[in-house]
């Protein structure tokens, strides 16, 4: 059994959680709950009414909640109509970055990764993407949002017109309790404070629903983009997200680039929406074959790609670059990337204007060991 740190009130973390000391004192002692570098509290797996992620400062027993997991419509018409019983439904762009939940703890803005993490590199672009003045005025609130651009350490992208990363809101929440606003509310503050926000489609009535945001699924997979969330617009109904295909094959096509790291739990659910959503957009046999080459070529040629190069004695490994203001911000990320057990390399900082670009290599370890056995004859 782990000590419990002495620094750490059982009374007050069962409160905040609305739980027995008994059962906090089980997730400590089971490191479900466990301290960070910076001396906080995270909680690795979802528990009744606390969602994984959830961190807790010490210093003011303050907590950011975990953001829950939002549940994806398969048929998209019977999903809306079993799930939804408010009257009209919010579409907003589910954007393909990572999500940051950015908060003010101990007078200064910090931004946390989905896991819980405070991460150094996010909360310096947070400081300067996000007015204090926001925090000031209203304490209380969790920004969560997108990280999305071509200087993401996490998932890079060049599809957004982003020069380099920026901070897009799709949510405000409560300290605390993790309760969400409305989806009024939060534009009405994100405008008041200049934040931009993730793209409003539109408030439809729940009878059009299905039609509208199929045209918008259509249209965002053509221009490489991810999908949709569908919302309750007083936000009392937890809401649905909805991707294109195009999006389903970019997914595949990363993770069988990195076969052996990330492939097994990416291949069902994307194969599974595709067949859901042929079926349901009434496709003809030839835009069923077209959909299966796209498919195809996206699970079959990165694979290719990747034995072909470790053949050739190339590391396979993913080239991402942050833009830093201080090195000291990369340095914190490197240590960043170690207590996540991500292997990467830095290389040498390229100073542009005022900043620093530093490009970094994650080592595919398990994939690149994996395809060097087999290709020296081990079986699989």
């Amino acid at each position: 059994m782990n000590e419990i740190p002495a620094d750490i009130d059982i009374d007050k973390i069962a409160e905040l959680f609305h739980t027995t000391k008994q059962r906090v004192r089980g997730l400590l002692n089971r490191r479900t709950l466990h301290k960070t570098p910076d001396g906080n509290l995270i909680l690795d797996k979802s528990i009744s009414g606390v969602e994984s992620g959830t961190n807790v400062f010490l210093k003011n027993y303050e907590v950011v909640c975990g953001f829950p997991k939002i549940q994806r419509a398969m048929m998209l018409q019977s999903a809306l109509a079993a799930h939804f019983s408010c009257k009209s439904v919010a579409v907003e762009e589910k954007m393909n970055g990572y999500n940051t939940r950015v908060a003010y703890i101990d007078n200064k803005i910090i931004a946390l990764t989905r896991g819980g993490h405070t991460c150094p590199y996010t909360t310096e672009k947070a400081q300067t993407l996000i007015p204090k003045e926001i925090f000031t005025d209203h304490p209380g609130i969790v920004l969560c949002g997108e990280m999305a651009g071509p200087d993401s350490p996490y998932v890079p992208k060049n599809i957004y017109n982003v020069k380099s990363l920026e901070f897009f809101l799709f949510d405000i929440r409560e300290k605390n309790t993790g309760m969400p606003l409305s989806v009024a509310a939060k534009y009405n503050i994100a405008e008041q404070y200049n934040i931009t926000c993730t793209k409003l489609f539109g408030v439809y009535p729940l009878t059009e629903a299905y039609n509208k945001i199929t045209r918008i699924i259509k249209n965002l997979g053509a221009c490489g983009r991810e999908g949709v969330v569908i919302k309750d617009p007083a936000m009392k109904q937890p809401p649905l997200k909805y991707t294109s295909s195009q999006s389903n094959c970019s997914d595949l096509q990363h993770a069988f680039t990195y076969y052996h790291d990330y492939a097994k739990s990416f291949f069902y659910s994307r194969i599974a929406r595709e067949a859901f959503q042929s079926v349901e957009w009434n496709e003809t046999p030839e835009e069923i074959q077209s959909r299966c080459i796209q498919l195809g070529e996206g699970i079959l040629q990165p694979m290719i790609t990747t034995i072909k190069k470790i053949q050739e004695e190339e590391k396979i490994s993913e080239n991402v670059q942050i833009l830093v203001k201080s090195l000291n911000t990369a340095e914190k990320f490197k240590e960043h990337l170690r207590i996540l057990g991500i292997d990467a390399i830095f290389h040498r900082p390229e100073k542009i204007n005022n900043e620093y670009l530093v490009k970094i290599q994650k080592i595919n370890q398990r994939t690149n060991d994996k395809t060097e056995s087999i290709l020296t004859g081990n079986t699989w």
